[in-house]
């Protein structure tokens, strides 16, 4: 596939990008090169490849799930404007 003038002003109008007419050629020139790029990388044989979910087999460290409330509810608390019994306290919304 390549680019012309006519499909980069569309794509350009559709990106909402202002490109200068001195800088289309040189700007398909580029975008073209990309695709070229991009044809390449479809004739890689990757049928049996497994698909990565990412780039080290590292796994995340699990914890316990457990319920608990943490211990600190007076430090959390300890900032709130108003508050009533360990709890934050706000403004009647609706009457």
């Amino acid at each position: 596939m390549s680019l012309d003038k006519s499909t980069l002003e569309r794509v350009a109008y559709l990106a909402r990008i202002k490109i200068e007419d001195s800088e289309i050629e040189k700007m398909i020139t580029e975008l073209n090169n990309i695709m070229k790029w991009i044809e390449e990388l479809n004739e890689v044989d990757v049928n049996n490849v497994k698909p990565m979910t990412g780039v080290s087999n590292n796994s995340l460290r699990e914890r316990e799930d457990e319920v608990n409330d943490g211990g600190y509810s007076d430090e959390i608390v300890s900032n709130a404007p108003e508050k009533i019994d360990n709890s934050f306290t706000v403004p009647k919304v609706i009457e």
